[in-house]
């Protein structure tokens, strides 16, 4: 960590690819240092375009245009309404659009200004226009912070199919400011959480004893534990994507709890947030991994009641085993007609399984799900 003369605590961390450095990952206070980080791309004759969401527009899109306005030679925007239900092809045909009649070319540069939807979205639209330009990330929420932001993996939704269009993308940079997490609600921190609490379980046990024992200053935003827990899981993501940048092994990992998360996020009609689908399909891998024997049941109680610390649902009603089983299938995970299936050894040691059966499934999503004849425990959605 290093601290400017005015003061700011900044810490960066370089991503490599074939052990060559490919982006730094920014972390500092407020969005000051941007401009120039930013001069480092010589943008002094390119145009830059921002693309925000509707929400994060009204709080930051002001403030980061004042401050690239002079490293560039033009400055635009795109605001498209904030929503995974905006997070589609024709919010990306907009976008190519309002690029085209900008007279956007491969020299110009395009910023991601949100959280994961609007990282996901401008990432996949600097993939594909004009066959690639380049763009940075400034996530806002904590979920794009520790996870989304991170790793080049750009997409968006079909229909309801998550992410189901999609390039690998690396960006040029990944600027965050770990303040704007004091503006964010608390259901978005609890859905970071959700991506946040996986890290530690598929990669760094003492990292998971570190947030349960410190969930109170955690929630309570307390800057020194979000600034090391942000980096912290920065460094996590960081590592797995450099041993796999395009996710043919140890990157599916950091798929724990998306398989069954997925189509829970999917057959609630994206009513439910990303993180908080997560946090039920990682409970669920628990309880698959705990009657295979592979680690304490006792981990599986732990861990709701860390999730519950952070006011993250348990359970989940009006949904059917069946429904949701059959919706994997349907996932991108899908490998030969297998399901990929991120399992535990124990806390901390994660692997991929391709045996699991739709039987064991069901078992696992009695930890989820809210029976009409059981009403089960923990917070409700």
């Amino acid at each position: 960590m290093t601290e400017n003369t005015a003061g700011l605590r900044t810490n960066r961390i370089t991503v490599h690819m074939n052990q060559s450095p490919i982006y730094d990952i920014v972390m500092t206070e407020d969005f000051s240092l941007l401009p120039a980080e930013m001069e480092a791309f010589g943008l002094s004759s390119r145009r830059i375009c921002i693309v925000t969401d509707s929400t994060v527009a009204k709080l930051y899109l002001e403030d980061v245009r004042r401050l690239l306005a002079p490293v560039c030679r033009e400055i635009v925007s795109y605001v498209f309404p904030a929503g995974e239900e905006n997070k589609n092809l024709d919010t990306v045909r907009g976008l190519y659009e309002h690029l085209i009649l900008n007279q956007f070319d491969r020299n110009d540069m395009l910023v991601a200004l949100g959280g994961g939807v609007v990282g996901d979205l401008c990432g996949f639209a600097a993939a594909t226009y004009l066959r690639g330009v380049s763009f940075i990330q400034i996530p806002t929420t904590l979920l794009s912070q520790v996870d989304s932001s991170i790793g080049g993996k750009t997409g968006v939704d079909f229909d309801a199919y998550k992410n189901m269009v999609g390039a690998f993308h690396m960006p040029k940079l990944v600027y965050t400011n770990i303040n704007t997490l004091q503006t964010l609600p608390d259901c978005q921190f609890s859905a970071g959480m959700g991506e946040v609490i996986k890290h530690g379980l598929i990669r760094d046990s003492s990292y998971y004893e570190w947030l349960s024992e410190n969930a109170s200053s955690i929630w309570q935003r307390e800057p020194a534990a979000l600034r090391k827990m942000v980096l912290v899981s920065n460094e996590i993501k960081r590592a797995v994507v450099e041993a796999d940048p395009t996710e043919k092994g140890d990157r599916m990992l950091l798929n724990f709890g998306h398989t069954l998360g997925h189509a829970i996020e999917k057959l609630k009609n994206f009513s439910l947030l990303h993180g908080e689908c997560v946090a039920l399909g990682s409970l669920a891998a628990m309880q698959l991994s705990a009657s295979r024997g592979l680690i304490d049941s006792r981990e599986t109680q732990k861990f709701r009641q860390i999730l519950e610390c952070f006011h993250i649902p348990t359970r989940v009603s009006g949904l059917k085993q069946e429904d949701i089983i059959q919706a994997t299938k349907n996932d991108k995970k899908m490998d030969s007609g297998a399901i990929r299936f991120i399992l535990l050894r124990e806390i901390g040691n994660a692997f991929v399984d391709r045996t699991v059966t739709e039987a064991e499934m069901k078992d696992a999503l009695s930890a989820v799900l809210t029976l009409s004849e059981n009403t089960g425990t923990g917070e409700d959605i």
